[in-house]
């Protein structure tokens, strides 16, 4: 076999299809239909949690998707924790510190020493220790924050676990 049978049939294109991450979403309700029944619940409006979540499944940042839908970046925060998404700014050494200053066991200013985060990102974490994720909305939604999260860590099935060496 030669060089030109093996090239026969390929072609050479100036662009590339696009190839994104599909989302199924089999509801006929708009998202920000799917959010009003937890309006009292958000810490903004179904619209702009709506705008918020759109904006984030696209890629944008957490403070890009607030500014989107009209809303300050820690309201956005906010909003994407009670629907599901993980946005806490500490790893668990700062989860411990913050969770023994909402305990009363630190001070603010030891605790905030300790995580070494600003105001708003202690705010933040400390939103995020003491509101659990609205469980009805995240299943409302099922299915728009997938293609974020797959897009965060697109070759997760190629990377082995730690228990995997054993």
């Amino acid at each position: 076999m030669g060089l030109s049978e093996i090239a026969d049939g390929i072609e050479v294109t100036d662009e590339q299809d696009e190839r994104g991450i599909s989302t199924v979403d089999t509801t006929d309700a708009t998202l920000t239909e799917r959010l009003e029944p937890f309006a009292d619940d958000l810490p903004c409006t179904p619209a702009e949690a709506a705008t918020v979540l759109e904006r984030y499944s696209e890629g944008k940042a957490v403070d890009g998707a607030g500014r989107a839908a009209g809303v300050a970046p820690v309201t956005a925060a906010k909003t994407l924790h009670l629907l599901g998404e993980s946005v806490s700014p500490v790893g668990p050494m700062g989860k411990e510190i913050v969770q023994d200053w909402i305990a009363g066991d630190l001070s603010r200013t030891e605790a905030l020493e300790l995580t070494q985060l600003g105001e708003a990102e202690f705010g933040l974490a400390a939103y995020v220790e003491t509101h659990d994720p609205i469980e009805d909305a995240c299943a409302a939604i099922e299915g728009v924050l997938a293609g974020h999260r797959d897009r965060r860590q697109p070759l997760a099935e190629t990377m082995s676990q730690a228990t995997d060496l054993l």
